[in-house]
């Protein structure tokens, strides 16, 4: 069994809630699915559970370099070398990371709206890119798109492989 879910804001990659963050239980209430792969609590997009182990290691470990695709809110409106920065790769504190390939997403991604709402400052301009890395690093997205000066607003994890956010929902699922 495979599932995807269309994560919201605000909830855990894990069943049980913890302080301020909900968890999968509240939304998918099925015995023995487990997560394969992460997303923040602040984080939005697709999260896919299975009952199958050998599934979750190809879709979680690094070592099968699965693609993962996330749109990006950014503070500020990113140039062509700080696109082309997030190409090459970029260093963080733990290292460099991949090449990745970034496009501007321009019309933005048509979307619903994030609960609680993005902040927004009028002086500064926002924009959206497209990020398609193979690796899976604490906060990598959020610390690269800071690392080329473009600190993130709101992240959504649009496809992991072939798998996508198509026809779902904020807090819906389908096998």
């Amino acid at each position: 069994m495979l599932i995807r879910f269309n994560k919201p804001y605000g909830v855990l990659s894990q069943f049980t809630a913890e302080g301020r963050w909900r968890g999968l239980k509240e939304f998918i209430d099925i015995p023995h699915v487990y997560v394969a792969g992460r997303l923040d609590a602040d984080s939005e997009g697709l999260l896919l559970l299975t009952s199958d182990g050998k599934l979750q290691a190809r879709i979680a470990d690094p070592r099968f370099k699965m693609e993962k695709t996330y749109w990006v809110q950014v503070e500020g409106v990113p140039d062509d070398a700080a696109l082309e920065a997030l190409c090459r790769g970029v260093t963080l504190n733990d290292g460099p990371t991949l090449p990745a390939r970034a496009r501007a997403m321009v019309p933005p991604p048509d979307l619903w709206e994030r609960v609680p709402p993005v902040r927004v400052r009028q002086s500064i301009p926002t924009a959206w890119i497209e990020l398609v890395i193979r690796e899976g690093r604490n906060r990598q997205v959020r610390r690269m798109t800071a690392a080329v000066g473009f600190p993130t607003l709101r992240l959504i994890r649009a496809a992991i492989g072939p798998y996508t956010l198509d026809g779902l929902a904020p807090g819906t699922w389908q096998e």
